[in-house]
């Protein structure tokens, strides 16, 4: 990815430590400078092909992070004129509350959570795999645990509700949006959508369950991106077509699976244990929609998988893999399939 941008790693860098600044700050005004250096630093990673899709995608991209900062900081500032100090004070003064959905609006807008996820299909399909990668794991991780500060902050009733909503949305909107998709990137941005609102959902439930689904998510991103990154298909139809091999488009395929949660794979374990934990709540209603919700990312996902199953009677191509990226498929096929039998397995073990 870097080889025409050798400065890149630079950028990296500086987004790496907006984040972390951001993550690490006492108060608003230096978690909102934390983002503010994290978007600079991933901007220039968004053009490095200099491609009219991938401008276009970074100044949607700018347009939108723009708006959601200056949410957060006039949030901020609304609160601190009431208290002089940088630092949220939970109070039932109506200039605090409306500052505290200001700041709260803010991150939804970053994270791309229902009604602000419009923008997201359409920065990820004119982006290149590595970059997606990146906007969908670790440009989430500042908003994500920002929002885990204003819940331990407010837990009061109208706000877990609305987050509650918020949650319910994504997981529809990925579902119904992914289902008239050809392009694999849009796709998964829709995926993305819907991960977030079990994400939103689970932080309701305890943070270590939140952390726990984080973490199995930007796991199977990982391979999931990787591996379309070295098998190089940019539109969904590639994955039937001539130039990647039956090894590939199965592994691919399973990857896509294990994303929208089929068992015994191991993004089951993480909605699994959102369920668990939700199902003697008083949010069952919540829970039904985002279940449903990921149906029906299961069902265009199993569609696509039998129509590759279907096209593959026909003669393959046998194309020359690098050892590497042989190792790398084995590994990430493992580590979904296996991955999720071991953990169900430990679990029935602890529970019997």
């Amino acid at each position: 990815m870097f080889s025409s941008l050798p400065f890149s790693y630079m950028f990296m860098v500086v987004m790496g430590l907006g984040t972390l600044f951001s993550v690490s700050s006492l108060h608003w005004l230096g978690i909102w400078a934390g983002l503010e250096i994290n978007l600079i630093g991933f901007l220039p990673l968004l053009v490095y092909q200099k491609s009219i899709m991938e401008s276009e995608s970074a100044v949607k991209y700018f347009v939108v992070q723009a708006i959601g900062s200056s949410f957060l900081i006039f949030g901020s500032l609304m609160m601190y004129s009431m208290s002089f100090t940088w630092e949220v004070i939970n109070s039932d003064y109506f200039v605090n509350i409306l500052g505290f959905v200001m700041m709260s609006s803010g991150l939804c807008i970053k994270l791309g959570l229902f009604p602000f996820h419009f923008w997201l299909p359409s920065v990820m399909a004119g982006l290149p795999w590595i970059t997606c990668l990146l906007l969908a794991t670790w440009q989430k991780l500042a908003p994500i645990f920002l929002m885990v500060s204003l819940f331990e902050l407010s837990s009061s009733y109208w706000f877990i509700i609305s987050l509650c909503f918020m949650s319910s949305g994504s997981a529809l909107m990925g579902g119904f949006g992914g289902m008239n998709q050809t392009q694999i990137r849009a796709l998964l941005a829709y995926s993305s959508i819907g991960h977030l609102g079990w994400i939103l959902f689970a932080l309701l439930h305890g943070e270590w369950v939140m952390k726990t689904y984080l973490v199995i998510y930007i796991l199977i991103s990982l391979c999931m991106f990787s591996s379309l990154w070295f098998s190089d298909s940019s539109i969904m139809k590639n994955l039937d077509n001539l130039k990647s091999s039956m090894y590939i488009q199965l592994s691919i395929m399973l990857m896509l699976l294990s994303l929208g949660g089929l068992p015994p794979l191991l993004g089951f374990i993480s909605k699994w244990l959102v369920i668990m934990n939700s199902v003697s709540g008083a949010y069952m209603m919540f829970v039904f929609i985002l279940i449903m919700g990921s149906l029906m990312s299961l069902f265009y996902y199993l569609s696509l998988f039998f129509s590759m199953s279907l096209s593959s009677m026909k003669s393959y191509s046998l194309i020359n893999l690098r050892y590497g990226y042989n190792n790398f498929l084995l590994l990430a096929v493992s580590l979904n399939v296996l991955g999720g039998m071991f953990m169900i397995m430990g679990n029935s073990l602890s529970i019997s």
